[in-house]
């Protein structure tokens, strides 16, 4: 069965279509990623299936529940964890956790088995104001009270934007634990590497999907050669390479230029002759395997 429907699920803010025509199915008890920058429509989504916003047009469920007809009863199942932090401030760790196990009828100690391994390191901070706390403090927090109730699907938008490498590798782990429980878990995050850790991502961008798949599934569709190049003058480059007819697509990954080749049969030794006759002598140039970035870019070029 599958615990997330979303069919054909348009969504605009006057002039701007932040999602177009948007299916997605997601499994019970998976680990769903959407993946994609900042404006791509990954918000707009989770909002809908929160029951926070109406679509325009199109339907989606929760656990069989229609988002806008059974609202009531979304709101009982699902879990939310909005991108910013959104508890209240001038209350405790253990205030805020009492008062949403309070809103749902229900008691920490009831559901604490879900949250120990993450409220075990909130513990110490217990008595301290939620708004004091650190950046990967609140997410733990955010985290905790969006469980204390037990929820059948937990929808996090964007979790891991703003925090530190530490507390990101903290928060995956701890997702990979909750799915045991059985849980549905949708999560958003503009963090390509992030896309590895989940079972199946959808890739969107400007409110449309890329490709749905598993991050395996994804990297093996990569149509063509893949190559890495260094050099000193990577902005010259970048430009030069872009005008080549041996190039399908260019982007700067960091220091490294990612050229995907026009076809398959263009060899290293081809792309260095294009690259020395337009004078850059001191490049260097391997064939990589292409990561989620690549693909996504890759996508983005053929929309």
């Amino acid at each position: 069965m599958n615990s997330i429907v979303i069919n054909k699920v348009s969504k605009s803010y006057e002039k701007v279509e932040a999602l177009k025509n948007i299916s997605i199915e997601v499994e019970d008890g998976e680990l769903f990623g959407l993946i994609g920058p900042d404006g791509a429509g990954k918000t707009t989504l989770i909002r809908i299936l929160a029951s926070l916003l109406l679509p325009d047009s199109g339907n989606a469920s929760l656990a069989g529940i229609d988002v806008v007809k059974g609202f009531h009863e979304i709101r009982k199942i699902v879990g939310y964890m909005p991108g910013r932090f959104s508890l209240y401030s001038d209350l405790t760790v253990v205030e805020n956790l009492e008062f949403f196990a309070g809103v749902f009828g229900t008691t920490i100690e009831e559901n604490y088995y879900l949250i120990k391994d993450i409220y075990h390191m909130l513990e110490p901070f217990k008595d301290r104001l939620a708004g004091k706390l650190s950046g990967g403090m609140k997410q733990k927090l955010a985290l905790s009270c969006a469980l204390i109730h037990k929820p059948k699907v937990l929808l996090l938008d964007e979790p891991t934007t703003g925090v530190d490498a530490v507390s990101r590798k903290e928060f995956w782990t701890m997702l990979r634990r909750l799915k045991v429980e059985g849980i549905t878990i949708l999560v958003s995050t503009p963090y390509m590497d992030e896309a590895s850790l989940c079972d199946r991502i959808a890739l969107i961008d400007k409110g449309q999907i890329l490709g749905i798949n598993t991050p395996k599934g994804i990297v093996d569709l990569f149509p063509n050669k893949l190559f890495g190049l260094s050099t000193t003058n990577s902005f010259a480059l970048l430009g030069y390479l872009r005008n080549q007819s041996i190039c399908k697509g260019v982007f700067l990954f960091g220091q490294e230029i990612h050229v995907t080749a026009a076809n398959n049969e263009i060899s290293m030794n081809d792309l260095k002759e294009v690259i020395e006759k337009g004078g850059f002598d001191d490049s260097t140039i391997n064939q990589i395997e292409p990561t989620i970035e690549d693909c996504f870019m890759q996508l983005m070029g053929n929309k």
